[in-house]
């Protein structure tokens, strides 16, 4: 039992890190609501706790998938929750343009950090449960096909982004509603050129998601990057 604990010490301590951003963030959310006796950005907290559920599934699906007895049963349906649910995550960069109606009830500056702290939690809860679905299908597939998932599940990610912020479609939506998601989906497709706010706002999402995806993964590859030299 230590020893696998040991082996995954840091995706553990990932996700303890992450739980106590969580922690700080609500705790922010509610100091700014008491200070200001009212609900705003209330929506934050009910927006974090989204962007957790494509992280769990992910890991279950993660922990899963080392078991070839429950890889082919479980893991798909953790997969498929996990993608309806995944734009949430990263969702929350776009939140920042509640600051446009800040009603001066507050420090501007409390409300800047306060969504720094929400928005980037959620954009680590995306990016991690990203790479572990990642592994999933790297190991299954090879790594090319793993770095096409990638993308792939990025594009339609900031078209859920775009789907929920500016036409206030849910996640859930999907499954008991799909068909008017469909037909705005369709929508943009026959008229591309009316649509042209749909695919800008889908490609500066991507770049910026794919941005700070690469980055973190670079960094973490110089990480274990061990020189003769560093060694004692």
């Amino acid at each position: 039992m230590l020893q696998k604990l040991s082996a995954h010490k840091y995706k553990l301590l990932i996700t303890l890190l992450l739980v106590a951003a969580s922690v700080i963030s609500v705790i922010l959310a509610r100091v700014r609501m008491a200070y200001s006796n009212t609900n705003d950005y209330s929506v934050l907290i009910w927006n974090l706790g989204l962007a957790w559920i494509p992280f769990v599934f992910a890991a279950i699906a993660y922990g899963i998938s080392w078991s070839r007895k429950l890889i082919y049963l479980v893991v798909p349906v953790c997969a498929f929750i996990w993608l309806i649910f995944f734009p949430n995550a990263p969702y929350i960069l776009t939140d920042f343009q509640h600051l446009s109606t800040n009603a001066n009830n507050a420090p501007l500056w409390y409300d800047v950090l306060m969504l720094v702290w929400f928005a980037w939690t959620g954009l680590l809860l995306g990016v991690i449960s990203l790479h572990f679905m990642q592994e999933v299908v790297t190991r299954a597939f090879g790594r090319i096909t793993g770095w096409v998932f990638t993308f792939v599940v990025t594009v339609l990610s900031s078209i859920g982004i775009f789907l929920g912020r500016f036409y206030r479609w849910n996640s859930w939506d999907i499954l008991g509603d799909p068909l008017p998601i469909v037909h705005d989906i369709w929508g943009w497709l026959r008229h591309p050129f009316a649509n042209l706010r749909v695919y800008g706002f889908t490609l500066l999402f991507t770049a910026l998601f794919l941005f700070v995806y690469l980055a973190i993964h670079a960094f973490a590859r110089v990480i274990q990057e061990k020189r003769p030299q560093d060694k004692i």
